[in-house]
């Protein structure tokens, strides 16, 4: 299966990645082995929200997540340009519907690109299960490029986890 490309576009624009189909948020995934994915669609100074979930999990309990994240960390929704999450999780239907709602960019990231983004807090069974230590705080901060820098730490609800990078300044 060929991996979407990476789109310079927004969710609704008509720019898809390859297999998706129109209307779908489009999905930044670095295909390239040992490509660096940073700051992948996100202006200087939004927000990124970082998305670990369960297989299947629905758009109301991810949505629900993040709402309470946000509203938590007194962030608007239009704050946010970005959802990140692992690739795998990219493609479901839950996440790729949040996306589009929202009108964020959808990120996609490889095991292996997560792995590499260095976390406050490490999981052994997630890295068990998904092969990186860290699915929301590496995909917020690698979403959100150099200077990004983690504002609100994972918060673990049931089968989800948010968690929420800033980008850096446009001077940064």
């Amino acid at each position: 299966m060929t991996a979407p490309r990476q789109a310079d576009a927004r969710p609704g624009d008509g720019a898809v990645g390859a297999g998706a189909q129109p209307g779908s948020p489009v999905i930044g995934v670095r295909a390239r082995p040992g490509s660096a994915a940073v700051g992948v669609g996100a202006r200087p100074g939004s927000a990124v929200v970082g998305l670990g979930a369960r297989r299947g999990s629905a758009v109301a309990e991810l949505r629900a997540a993040v709402d309470v994240v946000l509203a938590e960390a007194g962030l608007a929704a239009a704050e946010v340009t970005v959802l990140a999450t692992v690739d795998r999780r990219a493609a479901e239907p839950g996440v790729r519907k949040l996306a589009l709602d929202r009108g964020w960019r959808l990120v996609g990231l490889t095991a292996g690109e997560l792995a590499r983004r260095e976390v406050p807090h490490p999981s052994r069974a997630v890295a068990a299960a998904v092969g990186t230590p860290s699915v929301a705080e590496a995909a917020a901060l690698c979403a959100a490029g150099p200077g990004g820098v983690l504002i609100v730490p994972k918060r673990v609800f049931a089968g989800v986890t948010v968690a929420v990078a800033r980008t850096g300044s446009a001077g940064a």
